[in-house]
């Protein structure tokens, strides 16, 4: 006998409903089909569910695609981890196929390929270093760093364009092929660089100059807005692990062509990264979309892997 002044509801009068009326958001129709060896990537993609993710994927490609045709912008904001996951090839390869009209980095990302760009490596054993305060203190990567900012300072210039064209100067000929801020200053491929102070290892430098960053980054912001100009009715922003900043630095711009009278509605945005954050989500993903239609779109997973992917998707649909 229960002590509980409850008892068990009976379910005898419960009502039901045929499962034909009732319907589903699954149906056979979107079920995934089985991959056949030597298929290629474009059935590949065709064969994924017709659902949530791999529906994203598709949309993804289907808007790179288009863009390229219709020639509007394609612009690929990239945090510093994909720098480090070895993926700067991967996005020179896309801007001599017509995937990138610009690309925008944080601080990480700049420092992580100058330094691929100068020395072959990168990425510190933070752990090693933070004990005694050597992290962060490779006297190459500050002072010709700082040197090429001073000189966007001086010459007007942002930058992302000042990086560039003094790797132009001191790059290592058997590394020029993996730098990105190099490789697209040569084919005249704008790069943005937008840091905050104090977050990049080169600010710690003697030959930091706070107001020569705050210029050539402020030139940079000022460039991306005209960028962001050219997603227009059918142009394409993908974020590529930046949870902060350029999620930021993009809704302003957004905001910026907005207010002083530029059309801008009715293109696509995407976040890649391993984890989904609250501003990549609503700052690329859902805001700008908002009374100006486009579409957003998240997708999950490590960079090593989807972007390669992505690249490879979008070089079968041109072949």
């Amino acid at each position: 006998m229960t002590k509980y002044s409850h008892q068990p509801l009976e379910f005898q009068g419960l009502s039901t409903v045929p499962i034909e009326a009732r319907g589903g958001k699954v149906r056979h129709e979107h079920m995934a089909v089985p991959h056949m060896a030597g298929s290629g990537l474009n059935a590949w993609l065709d064969r994924l569910p017709k659902l949530l993710a791999a529906d994203s994927l598709r949309g993804v490609v289907a808007a790179l695609e288009q863009a390229r045709v219709r020639e509007r912008g394609i612009l690929w904001g990239i945090g510093g981890h994909v720098i480090k996951c070895g993926l700067a090839p991967v996005f020179i390869d896309l801007m001599d196929r017509g995937f990138v009209s610009g690309i925008v980095m944080n601080g990480a990302a700049s420092i992580h390929d100058f330094e691929i760009g100068i020395a072959g490596c990168t990425s510190e054993e933070v752990e090693d270093v933070l004990p005694d305060g050597r992290f962060g203190s490779a006297e190459e990567t500050g002072r010709e760093m700082n040197l090429a900012i001073r000189a966007a300072a001086e010459q007007g210039i942002g930058m992302g364009e000042a990086l560039g064209a003094h790797l132009e100067h001191i790059v290592k000929s058997q590394y020029a092929d993996a730098c990105l801020l190099y490789q697209a200053w040569k084919r005249s491929i704008p790069v943005t660089v937008h840091v905050a102070v104090g977050t990049d290892t080169p600010h710690t430098h003697p030959a930091a100059d706070g107001a020569a960053i705050g210029a050539a980054t402020h030139h940079d912001f000022r460039l991306f807005c005209s960028l962001v100009r050219t997603l227009n009715d059918g142009g394409a922003y993908l974020n590529i692990g930046s949870a902060v900043v350029l999620p930021e630095v993009f809704l302003k711009a957004v905001s910026v062509v907005r207010n002083l009278g530029y059309p801008l509605g009715e293109f696509t945005t995407a976040n890649f990264d391993f984890l989904q954050h609250y501003r990549p989500r609503v700052n690329v993903v859902s805001r700008p979309h908002a009374q100006r239609g486009g579409q957003g779109y998240a997708i999950t997973g490590h960079h090593e892997i989807m972007i390669p992917l992505l690249a490879a998707l979008l070089i079968e649909k041109q072949s």
